[in-house]
């Protein structure tokens, strides 16, 4: 391969690295910032227990939310409880409304 293009596909795919690394660190600076928003905006009820839709069960279900962000009934061995968690963090957990209302992400 002639050198002058080894030496730009050097430069580009370090640049390209570069990128990627102040993308993911701007991304893990916004979810640390963002994760007591994302509990925060997920509707409750009188009691003050999110109304979550259970992935394990799929029912609507009205859970506490513990300090890190897991609700009462999270079981650490059921894959479908820690995929609930994961999308309790990212905001994009289901929900549903007092009024009966189910809604497709928080």
């Amino acid at each position: 391969m002639d050198e002058r293009l080894e030496a730009f596909l050097r430069e580009r795919l370090r640049a390209v690295g570069r990128n990627v690394e102040r993308t993911r660190a701007a991304f893990s600076e916004g979810k640390v910032g963002g994760d007591d928003d994302a509990i925060a905006a997920l509707p409750t009820d009188d009691v003050g227990r999110a109304q979550l839709v259970c992935r394990r069960h799929a029912v609507k279900r009205a859970a506490t939310i513990d300090s890190e962000g897991r609700p009462a009934c999270f079981d650490a061995e059921h894959v479908d409880c820690r995929g609930c968690v994961e999308d309790i963090d990212a905001g994009r957990i289901e929900t549903w409304e007092a009024d009966g209302n189910q809604n497709t992400d928080s």
